[in-house]
């Protein structure tokens, strides 16, 4: 499945990403130390602990072997294994240690070619040319163009869970060429995603995304790195497990989430600034360049599902929970009670219009969608301000919605059901322009693209990403084909 996607705003990423060294011994053993590798936890399946016991000691047997193997390769061992046994006699037969040597005085580099041979391939002119051929055609694979859209989606596929980059190549005739630049392998089941600029590793900015998972760490990878094993800063997290008997206990990070991470917010004015929502009902502020969480808010009952940050008034936090509420805070004034929306039923998704400061949408467990305007919110806990609008979307959970930056009052939900559906939100008289069932399963993530107005990518349950390009639609291309052309900058302006 497709948990989530984030676009990276064209020119973000580094035209040929670096590749990351391998690791020292010294960090495998810091890693395996660290936990970092351990995918246990409690479930009604769970083992017994004879079992894990068994199972723990077996691994730590097994990483001790492969340590050792690596630090025995290259050197002479006596064995016993008569698997090795029959590899070391093998080459023993074909005499591989005097493979070089002349043989009943043939020599192999003879004067028939006048000794013509190199000492390496870079100075071998028959070779250097095809070297030379191989290693372009490589760049070229590897290089990401200006023009070039990229795409972030968190996949789980048979119990292995990445972040895979998407390559989305400008198409002058309408065709769009999609395809895996590079994948990153993370730790545990993702959750949601949220891409930063803030420039973790010096200079004036990044390219970085944070997961949030079923671990109640959140992790930041640069994806301007492949090959990577270790993310480039993780915020909370579990520090220490202990058990005994049979009673368990954690230690968490200072500041650290307890539960599950359900949603991410980067904060585009400040920078440095990402909200997480949490199954431990809190929401949490954190500095990406410390790694510490400044702000911890208890405003909610149950599971926080979603968080979103206001695009004109960049301290102003949304949240939305399991509780059915929707609740706005102040990151100025945390301990102020701040201002709350009841919902009919579990809140999946939320969003804030991008073209006005005071309105926003949330998407429902029930299948609908409410819109809210926040100048008729009020302080008063006995006050219970209603929708500007609330819409029968689709007839099960609306997992996701995503507004259009370019195109004014244009919403997409993506639901239980299968399908996509485009809104005009005019006026707040939702009506429904398109409806798509994109053969991805359950959706469960879409986005618009901020630098092409018209297009919507989208995963679901099937592990499939795919691009719904607006302009295909005869339709939807005469109604909003206008703001086809339209860039960021127009769009901002």
């Amino acid at each position: 499945m497709i948990a989530a996607i984030s676009w990276v705003p064209k020119g973000a990423s580094k035209s040929i990403p670096a590749v990351a060294e391998p690791p020292s011994k010294g960090e495998i053993e810091d890693i395996l130390k660290s936990g970092a590798m351990e995918k246990r936890g409690d479930s009604e399946n769970e083992e017994t602990d004879e079992d894990m016991d068994s199972n723990e000691s077996q691994l730590n047997d097994e990483v001790a072997h492969a340590l050792v193997a690596a630090d025995a390769l290259g050197k002479a061992s006596k064995s016993t294994n008569p698997i090795t046994d029959s590899i070391t006699d093998a080459l023993k037969d074909l005499e591989m240690d005097r493979y070089d040597e002349e043989d009943d005085g043939v020599e192999l580099f003879g004067s028939g070619l006048g000794n013509l041979y190199y000492p390496s391939n870079d100075v071998d002119p028959y070779l250097k040319d095809n070297n030379d051929e191989d290693d372009s055609d490589e760049e070229e694979d590897t290089t990401i163009k200006p023009e070039d859209a990229v795409i972030v989606c968190a996949r789980n596929e048979d119990d292995v869970s990445h972040i895979e980059v998407w390559i989305l190549e400008d198409a002058k005739d309408g065709d769009l060429n999609m395809y895996v630049h590079h994948d990153i392998i993370i730790s545990a089941f993702p959750l949601c995603t949220a891409w930063l600029d803030c420039p973790l590793k010096g200079g004036e900015k990044g390219n970085f995304v944070a997961v949030g998972t079923m671990d109640p760490a959140i992790e930041i990878w640069d994806l301007d790195v492949m090959d990577e094993i270790q993310p480039s800063t993780v915020l909370g997290g579990i520090l220490e497990k202990k058990k005994k008997g049979k009673k368990k206990s954690i230690k968490y990070v200072s500041g650290s989430h307890t539960d599950s991470v359900l949603g991410l917010a980067w904060n585009k004015e400040y920078r440095n600034i990402l909200a997480s929502a949490s199954a431990d009902k809190l929401v949490k502020i954190w500095d990406v360049t410390t790694g510490k969480c400044n702000i911890t808010m208890e405003h909610h009952t149950d599971k926080v599902q979603a968080v979103a940050w206001n695009h004109f008034a960049s301290q102003v936090l949304l949240s939305g929970s399991f509780d059915h509420s929707v609740v706005m805070k102040d990151g100025r004034i945390p301990h102020h009670s701040g201002f709350k929306w009841s919902v009919a039923a579990d809140v999946e998704s939320l969003a804030w219009d991008p073209h006005t400061e005071h309105s926003f949408v949330v998407s429902l467990e029930n299948g609908m969608v409410a819109g809210f305007d926040i100048r008729a919110a009020s302080s008063d806990s006995c006050s219970d301000p209603k929708p500007c609008f609330t819409l029968h979307a689709h007839d099960k959970a609306v997992c996701t919605i995503s507004y259009n930056s370019f195109v004014p009052n244009l919403l997409a939900t993506g639901s239980m059901d299968k399908t996509v559906k485009l809104w005009d939100l005019s006026n707040n008289q939702p009506s429904c322009v398109a409806s798509k069932n994109p053969k991805v399963g359950a959706i469960f993530s879409i986005s618009f693209s901020e630098d092409s107005p018209l297009l919507l990518a989208l995963g679901g349950s099937e592990g499939k990403l795919d691009v719904w390009n607006l302009l295909s639609d005869d339709g939807i291309a005469g109604r909003y084909g206008k703001f086809a052309n339209q860039n960021r900058t127009q769009s901002e302006s």
